[in-house]
């Protein structure tokens, strides 16, 4: 299993928009996060930071990753959220990986 943190911005004037919708994430999308097999996955918001947390314990990340990306429910939900997030400053990629620096079970 793998821990991975992540972190993107939201905009300030989305947020109320942001967290409305993922109070009720549609099922077909948490199918698809479950097909690829993630686990224990939450996002948190700090300000317009939003920090997710998944737990991975498939082989293949780039290839479930991939597989997600594929699904149209999923490309649907994020034609929804992708507006109302931008990266980090200076970032190459929308989410961001978080370095872990502690963990203890």
């Amino acid at each position: 299993m793998k821990r991975i943190a992540q972190l993107v911005k939201v905009k300030p004037e989305c947020i109320d928009e942001y967290e409305r919708i993922h109070a009720a994430v549609w099922p077909e999308v948490l199918a698809t996060i479950h097909d690829c097999n993630i686990r224990n996955y939450s996002i948190f918001r700090h300000d317009t930071l939003l920090i997710a947390y998944f737990e991975y314990i498939g082989e293949d990340y780039a290839a479930d990753m991939k597989k997600m990306a594929a699904d149209p429910k999923t490309q649907e939900w994020w034609t929804l959220t992708d507006p109302m997030q931008e990266p980090l400053e200076g970032s190459s990629s929308w989410w961001t990986q978080g370095k872990e620096v502690f963990y203890t079970p």
